[in-house]
């Protein structure tokens, strides 16, 4: 008879028999950084996450070397906004310096940068309006272009267009190969649902649209066949990696995902999913370990990168042992 138990008795045999693993080496930690001078600020709806100024950006780049975290994504907040987000793609706009300064002074640190436009318009959607009050699809790719053109003069590690117009993938790969950056990488947001667990993030980023929704352009939620659809055409087009986002609702489409292509593949474990993980730990409701046991169930459904604002609290406890 099959007894199971067996190979549960203790934790030496549990540890041998553990099919899934995970390190700090994997996840890749959100920043958000403000073009305001002198500010760490805790971000309301996402207790433990910060807005950091460049000048206070060297404490969690610290932490991130000493965790063993290795490779972060960076969010900009400006001071101007305007309908064409030209502070985007400015030379000297926040994310560039921030990009410059990580590379110069934490040369083995991995960056990667969102290239959208909802954080810099001044209507909060991700691209060029039309007249109607649309987003013009291909007007935005001429913008996109900039943006990631910028980010990689900077010297930027990967682009990862989040803006989910038709074509970006294709359109920023040829951009950055004319102009010598064929080494800069980009990550799709492949499959990136119109999904009601952003909220704390456009809290953090600002980033909510003035009117409207982005359900013309993001993913309709109910869909399975269209998020393999939407993956193909970036692999087709030339992504490095793919993503799936969110995450943690979003676990069928990362085991398809998986099944049908051989492309390395990212979950975004998005700011809804942390806050109320963080909520429900703090509310007693459940044990810090829930957070551990989601990071894996990411790994598990086939995940090779987790983008979590968790990254700092797992890579501490992997040091010391405790999962």
């Amino acid at each position: 008879m099959y007894r199971g138990r067996r190979l549960r008795k203790n934790s030496v045999i549990r540890d041998m028999m553990k099919e899934t693993r995970l390190s700090a080496k994997e996840l890749v930690y959100p920043l958000f950084v403000t073009e305001q001078p002198d500010v760490k600020q805790e971000i309301p709806a996402m207790p433990g996450v910060y807005h950091y100024s460049l000048d206070h950006l060297h404490e969690i780049l610290d932490e991130m070397v000493e965790t063993g975290v290795l490779s972060c994504i960076l969010f900009g907040i400006p001071l101007h906004k305007d309908a064409c987000g030209s502070s985007a793609y400015a030379q000297d706009g926040i994310i560039q310096k921030a990009i410059a300064y990580i590379k110069q002074e934490y040369p083995m640190l991995y960056v990667i940068a969102d290239v959208c436009m909802c954080e810099y318009t001044d209507h909060g959607h991700c691209g060029i309006l039309c007249e109607d009050g649309h987003v013009d699809n291909d007007v935005t790719l001429t913008y996109l272009n900039k943006i990631a053109l910028s980010y990689a003069a900077a010297g930027v590690d990967m682009v990862a267009p989040s803006d989910m117009m038709d074509g970006h993938i294709a359109s920023i790969r040829e951009c950055l190969d004319a102009h010598g950056y064929q080494e800069v990488a980009i990550m799709g947001y492949s499959a990136k649902y119109a999904s009601s667990y952003y909220g704390p993030f456009r809290e953090a980023a600002h980033s909510a649209p003035s009117f409207g929704d982005r359900r013309s352009y993001q993913m309709d939620y109910a869909n399975q066949e269209e998020a393999m659809r939407e993956i193909a055409a970036d692999i087709e087009e030339g992504a490095d990696v793919i993503m799936v986002k969110p995450a943690l609702a979003y676990l069928d489409i990362v085991k398809m995902a998986k099944q049908q292509f051989a492309t390395p593949l990212c979950v975004y474990n998005v700011s809804g999913e942390y806050s109320m993980l963080k909520l429900a730990v703090a509310q007693g409701l459940v044990k810090e370990e829930v957070i551990y046991e989601t990071m894996l169930a990411f790994k598990r459904a086939g995940a090779d990168i987790i983008i979590t604002y968790f990254a700092l609290d797992i890579a501490k406890q992997l040091r010391k042992g405790e999962c």
